[in-house]
């Protein structure tokens, strides 16, 4: 774990000096874009962060390449590669987005190809379903499935970048959920080793989010952009892909196994689990599938941008920026706990048992839908005609 401690603070620290760095350098040459009408900011803001943020991130990379504790994964040196060459296609695709505004036919044909060099030269896809416990038998649908999984991923994170500090905070709390999933998943597995892939790259994901979420913290001096966006939601994919999508069904035992296998009384606390990567970024997804239905039935592309994003309608119901922003933070916490507390106590302190999570989670989305709609209800109650003397029988 101390491994793992070690990543989070050296990947925030460097985000954090290179977010500073990036935004010198962008006000200092005038690397920002006007005003666009979807937009909530009213200054020119620099949307380079994902610049700071990929540094970061090759950063932890290259000094994990040195740390024994990390050998296992660099035995498969083409796996960590395939990742790094993904996320550089990413992020300078991002990047000229965020200068000049690319096509989308050229950014959606770059993430297909950012996806392929995971899956097809990473060998990182999607070999089982949580969905009875299904095996993925041909490699050509495991290879599209994993494509498409990476790519809604990657643009249900980019949709969300519209407020100060909502995607780093919404993607901090994801990987914190994910990475304690994944590090227990790993040890009660009855893995050698406590290290995997899934576990290092929600670390990673972890501290650039904590060292650039400063900087973007309302009022935001800096973005991030398609490009921070974009890789965000790459490896947070790939992260779960990882882990989750690499779980063979056949490794369950019928009974509780001595050889550290899991048992048929752990299948929910295996399986359900496996639904916590989608589960965590719930409302991205949400967001995305609002937004392609909406444009597509408007005769629009997927693609094109609008003002109708879930947080924009949290503004006009009458949220502010970082009231918005907060009640994202308790949706995703809250979908995200639950699952994960299902697991836990499943595994560790009633096996069987999965009402301690489902009543969190019950309880905790019942709070964040009055929360979210109180403000509505309080201007219906304002519009409401005040009843006088005359008008009363």
């Amino acid at each position: 774990m101390r491994q793992y401690v070690f990543v989070i603070i050296l990947t925030a620290t460097l985000s954090l000096a290179f977010s500073w760095g990036v935004w010198r350098l962008s006000l200092r040459y005038k690397l920002y874009p006007g005003i666009r009408e979807r937009d909530v900011h009213t200054n020119p803001t620099p949307r380079l962060g994902g610049v700071a943020m990929f540094l970061a991130i090759l950063a932890a990379f290259a000094v994990s390449a040195a740390m024994p504790y990390f050998s296992l994964v660099w035995e498969n040196p083409a796996q960590m590669y395939s990742i790094l060459a993904a996320a550089t296609l990413i992020a300078f695709i991002g990047i000229a987005d965020d200068l000049w505004d690319l096509d989308w036919m050229i950014k959606i044909g770059a993430q297909f190809a950012a996806a392929g060099i995971v899956a097809w030269f990473g060998g990182l896809q999607i070999l089982s379903l949580p969905i009875g416990g299904m095996t993925v038998v041909s490699s050509w649908l495991s290879l599209a499935l994993t494509l498409f999984s990476i790519v809604i991923v990657m643009n249900a994170v980019n949709f969300i970048d519209g407020l100060d500090g909502l995607v780093a905070g919404v993607c901090l709390i994801a990987n914190g959920i994910f990475f304690v999933y994944s590090y227990l998943l790993v040890r009660d597995s009855g893995a050698s080793s406590y290290f995997n892939l899934g576990s290092f790259l929600a670390a990673v994901l972890i501290g650039v989010c904590v060292g650039f979420l400063p900087m973007n913290w309302s009022p935001a001096k800096l973005f991030m952009g398609d490009s921070g966006a974009l890789v965000l939601g790459l490896l947070m994919a790939t992260s779960a892909i990882a882990v989750t999508g690499q779980i063979d069904p056949a490794q369950i035992a019928p009974g509780p196994s001595e050889a550290g296998g899991l048992g048929r009384s752990q299948l929910l606390g295996a399986f359900v689990p496996i639904l916590l990567p989608v589960v965590i970024v719930l409302v991205p997804l949400l967001d995305f599938g609002l937004a392609v239905i909406r444009r597509m039935g408007a005769g629009k592309s997927p693609f094109s941008p609008d003002r109708k994003h879930l947080h924009h309608r949290m503004l006009d119901m009458g949220h502010s920026d970082r009231g918005a922003v907060l009640i994202f933070y308790a949706w995703t916490a809250v979908v995200g706990l639950s699952m994960l507390l299902m697991y836990v106590f499943s595994i560790y302190i009633t096996p069987g048992q999965y009402w301690p999570g489902i009543v969190f989670g019950a309880v905790g989305l019942a709070a964040c839908l009055v929360v979210t709609f109180l403000p509505a209800t309080r201007r219906r109650r304002a519009a409401r005609p005040v009843p006088t003397l005359e008008s009363r029988p």
